[in-house]
């Protein structure tokens, strides 16, 4: 059997280790996983540097949405280090106005004490329509989003704002790259995947039907298998 390869796992905003413990199971056999904790840096700089400095010389990436954002970044500074990558469920451009706008009211809802992570309100967003009444699925989610809590959620929310626009860095990744997202995915749609793909030299498009936002924990069969496929190259 050969050797299992590192493998950093990076999780998004409001999530923790259970947002990739399918994949860390299920994986075992090929990668020994590390998911990543991004939960006391407030810039995707100091996120990037936590893994770099947790993680052998060489190793597998893979982040979902911010996870993503960090991974771009871990690019940007050690691309050398990075064997393998996997971006899922994210985006190479920087927040339109729009977008930043809706983050600082909910920064600021948070720092009034209105935090209230993950409602039903905001989880079609997350999860696909039909996912909705699944209650273990929904319980892991807004579980995960209590867990990190408030001060975590600013400092997320501060990291993702002020990052840099990964665009640029898509024609210098050479590593063999997995893009993949959940069709209904109403955060970062196909069509950010696609032009991520379209622009990373070689990149392989996975889109994963009847999936939302969080496709490790939706879908994590069809997850699963387009990672080891990832993995073993």
């Amino acid at each position: 059997m050969s050797e299992r390869v590192p493998l950093a796992l990076l999780p998004g905003l409001l999530c923790d280790a259970r947002l990739w413990a399918p994949q860390a199971e299920a994986l075992a056999d090929l990668a020994e996983p590390r998911v990543a904790d991004l939960t006391t840096q407030n810039d995707v700089g100091a996120m990037a540097e936590s893994v770099l400095a947790a993680m052998p010389p060489r190793f597998a990436l893979a982040g979902l949405s911010m996870g993503g954002y960090v991974a771009f970044e871990i690019l940007r500074r050690a691309p050398e280090r990075v064997l393998r990558l996997a971006l899922l469920d994210t985006r190479a451009d920087p927040d339109t106005p729009e977008q930043t706008a809706r983050r600082r009211g909910l920064i600021e809802l948070a720092e009034k004490g209105e935090f209230k992570g993950v409602t039903p309100r905001l989880l079609p967003l997350l999860i696909h329509e039909a996912r909705l009444e699944d209650a273990p699925l929904v319980g892991t989610v807004m579980s995960m989003a209590e867990a990190v809590g408030k001060a975590a959620f600013l400092r997320q929310q501060q990291a993702i704002m002020g990052r840099p626009d990964s665009r640029p860095t898509l024609v210098k990744i050479s590593c063999p790259t997995l893009v993949l997202c959940g069709r209904q995915d109403a955060l970062t749609p196909v069509d950010k995947h696609t032009a991520m793909a379209a622009g990373i030299r070689d990149a392989r498009l996975e889109v994963i039907e009847d999936c939302g936002h969080l496709s490790t924990v939706e879908r994590p069969e069809a997850v699963n298998r387009a990672l080891r496929a990832w993995l073993a190259g």
